[in-house]
């Protein structure tokens, strides 16, 4: 089985308050993006990995992946107006290793997602080589959830308590069989679907079965300052930071 990493880096900073690029925002020394790909790079389940950003990005993250001494570097593919159209842009890339079999597994990580441990990693990807697909979640917490629904011709609000024990949080890496994933994807394009993340789209457009498993609360998004400012004080002590 071999499997590979599509890394998401073709983000703006527009939450973030910059006009850069935030997976080349510096945290703890290094570019927001070199930490999930230092972390693919000591992980022994992921055999290369496809990194997808900007197109005016592309030196930069041929250079982070020199400056680590990552081998795993497939290749560093253009992404698009969207998620979805940066995944496709990963997928595509090593298409013809999909179909030929070579490649047979896919995990799909955002960049923004510095801390992504191998522990996550390990767990995910072995449930996906097993079960088809997987994606870790986290409980969405004990608040209580309601779903509104506004009546017009009545001019009323009636509501519905949600049972927020069955609900999780999504987070990345999301890991498919890879000639499945990308079929769904395929399928997806012709019909014009642009999901959220790739749990969706293969929901949407896909057959096969997602297993969640649980995430980590580490593994948090960058997307405001708050975050950023969160992250920059965990990556001091994080065990699994670049250049270890």
């Amino acid at each position: 089985m071999t499997t590979t990493a599509i890394l998401l880096a073709a983000g703006s900073g527009t939450r973030l308050g910059t006009k850069d690029n935030k997976a080349y925002l510096d945290l703890g020394g290094h570019p927001l993006v070199a930490w999930s790909l230092a972390t693919f790079q000591r992980c022994s389940l992921i055999d290369d990995v496809v990194v997808v950003t900007r197109p005016e990005d592309r030196e930069r993250a041929v250079a982070v992946a020199a400056s680590l001494g990552v081998t795993k570097l497939r290749d560093v593919v253009a992404g698009g107006a969207t998620r979805h159209e940066s995944e496709q842009a990963g997928l595509d890339a090593i298409a013809a290793d999909i179909e030929s079999g070579v490649i047979t597994l896919v995990a799909i990580h955002d960049a923004a997602r510095p801390f992504v441990s191998g522990a996550l990693l390990a767990r995910l990807l072995d449930t996906a080589a097993a079960r088809g697909g997987c994606v870790p979640g986290l409980p969405v917490g004990t608040s209580s959830l309601i779903r509104a629904t506004h009546d017009a011709q009545q001019d009323m609000t009636t509501s519905t308590l949600i049972d927020t024990a069955t609900l999780r949080r999504m987070q990345t890496p999301q890991a498919f069989h890879a000639a499945a994933l990308l079929t769904a994807y395929r399928t997806a394009s012709q019909a014009g679907f642009h999901g959220v993340d790739t749990a969706e789209t293969v929901g949407h457009h896909g057959d096969l079965e997602v297993v969640v498993v649980a995430g980590d609360p580490h593994n948090r998004k960058v997307t405001y300052t708050d975050d950023l400012a969160l992250a920059s004080a965990r990556a001091a002590n994080w065990p699994e930071r670049p250049g270890i």
